[in-house]
């Protein structure tokens, strides 16, 4: 186990003591301590309420993930293999980059009200402009021998994507498949805050009117552990799959 790790199963206990030490001293409601968020966690299992939020955040976070990975990736690829179109949309992308989140959302729940494409529409807009940066710097430094061994070899256009371009693109759409998840979930309780009637989100929003700190912090760190379960069990193995699959790929080539 490398030294990272055992420093992570180290300083868990120690943050868990801490926080525990320091609710026992000040006794507020206002600073649960782990046992009492725990309680609270479990109280929410079993009445079903936390696994229906969840999955429907989880479900919002899917779709927004998707479309705006698959659009970024088109625009990013486009925009870093034509100079023109980087040209054309340079600027654009550059203002929504720095367009805050919070008056996409307000801007779309105003025009389309407070509907569920609204919703995800928001976190797609807020999300298409960092996957198309990141992916365009992937096209730009596509390998030019590469591609003149292609057109010697005679490689039809699927197969110069599949054996030229995805392996040399795999480590920006890793990054932004990272960076996405960690962006959109925080933006999708945003969007779920201001206009939706479930999800963490909303959740958390009808916590913090009555101050329950133990249920904002249980809803929060339930869907935190998804999170983390899905970069352990899903995108580190295949990251490690697909670095196998890439050196082949760009020998192949």
């Amino acid at each position: 186990m490398s030294g990272s790790r055992w420093a992570c199963w180290v300083a868990l206990p120690l943050a868990l003591l801490l926080w525990a030490g320091i609710a026992l001293v000040v006794q507020t409601p206002l600073l649960p301590t782990p046992a009492a968020v725990l309680e609270t966690f479990w109280q929410a299992l079993q009445s079903g309420e936390l696994p229906e939020h969840l999955l429907v955040t989880l479900r919002r976070v899917l779709i927004a993930f998707s479309l705006a990975m698959a659009l970024g990736t088109l625009l990013g690829v486009w925009m870093g293999r034509s100079r023109l179109a980087n040209a054309l949309l340079d600027p654009l992308l550059v203002l929504f980059l720095n367009l805050p989140a919070l008056v996409t959302i307000i801007l779309l729940y105003v025009w389309f009200g407070l509907v569920e494409a609204a919703a995800v529409l928001a976190v797609v807009v807020n999300k298409v402009p960092n996957v198309a940066v990141t992916v365009r710097e992937g096209a730009r430094s596509l390998d030019p021998k590469l591609e003149q061994m292609a057109r010697v070899y005679g490689f039809g256009r699927w197969q110069r994507i599949a054996h030229v371009w995805l392996p040399q693109l795999f480590p920006y759409l890793m990054a932004a498949t990272r960076g996405g998840l960690a962006l959109i979930w925080k933006i999708v309780l945003v969007v779920e805050l201001l206009g939706r009637s479930d999800g963490i989100g909303f959740q958390l929003h009808m916590a913090f009117q009555v101050f329950d700190v133990a249920s904002i912090l249980a809803y929060s760190l339930a869907f935190i552990a998804v999170v983390q379960l899905i970069e352990l069990a899903l995108l580190q193995p295949l990251e490690r799959r697909a670095s196998a699959w890439r050196e082949a790929g760009v020998r192949h080539a």
